[in-house]
């Protein structure tokens, strides 16, 4: 029996593989040693052994598949959004050298980038009605999108755009996706210059539906960004729901007191 200063024991091994893990002597992606190797060199039993691995796949540092195994979580590049991505893209539209925010913080090209997209016309429900500042039942487009990079799904986003604004316009055709420039080059192809963002981040667990397209593992939250986009006084683009797994993406904000 351990003493009352004592952790359990499954704790004492799944705090020396979170060592191993993170001091690299278990590499990312590599195959944690079997639940016989392990009862051998921690002299434990199969149960405390499975303890302490459910608790490492609880802190997202292991993850485990049928046929496979358990690993050590791969490391996945991190995305790196900072306040001025967007005055970005905007420079970019202006200069005509497109690419988009999410290629140049991922430091990727094109041929690694790929956008999964789904388009409805849909009414405003009431919290994204007061988003726009517009009637609940406004018609809008609704734009759902999965992005990833080099095969690897990084972010999942439902954007909105009021649809008298852009029906029957390039902008409204999926076939047009992924569209360099992103947001900004193609409001402004309507002829709406972008003059601020606005953007309220919070974090959360994900649900069923997130980790499984994000390929989450257990015990790693997201990140979740609520966006506005101004042309003047004007809302002209909302997203109500930017999903991040939060160990794939690093906020990096500069404000000016000057």
């Amino acid at each position: 029996m351990p003493t009352p200063h004592e952790p359990p024991r499954y704790r004492r091994v799944a705090d020396e593989l979170r060592r191993r893990i993170l001091s690299g002597a278990i590499p990312p992606g590599s195959i944690l040693p079997s639940e016989s190797a392990l009862m051998a060199d921690f002299g434990v039993a199969r149960g405390t052994v499975r303890e302490a691995v459910g608790l490492l796949r609880n802190e997202g540092l292991v993850v485990t598949e049928m046929g496979r195994g358990t690993y050590a979580r791969p490391v996945l590049p991190v995305r790196r959004l900072g306040s001025d991505r967007y005055r970005r893209e905007l420079e970019q539209v202006r200069s005509g050298e497109l690419g988009t925010s999410f290629t140049a913080d991922q430091q990727i090209g094109w041929s690694d980038y790929r956008l999964d997209r789904e388009f409805r016309e849909v009414p405003a429900d009431q919290a994204t009605a007061e988003l726009f500042e517009v009637a609940p039942g406004t018609m809008l487009l609704e734009r759902r999108f999965v992005f990833r990079s080099q095969g690897v799904p990084q972010q999942m986003s439902t954007s909105c755009l009021l649809l008298d604004m852009v029906a029957d316009t390039p902008v409204a055709d999926p076939d047009r996706e992924p569209w360099p420039g992103g947001n900004t080059a193609q409001l402004h192809s309507l002829g709406i210059t972008i003059t601020g963002v606005r953007e309220r981040v919070r974090s959360r667990m994900p649900v069923r539906e997130e980790t499984e397209a994000l390929r989450i593992p257990g015990g790693v939250p997201v990140v979740t960004i609520t966006r506005q986009t101004y042309a003047g006084e004007q809302v002209v683009e909302v997203a109500t729901n930017i999903v991040i797994p939060a160990d794939r993406v690093e906020l990096d904000y500069w404000i000016d007191l000057t």
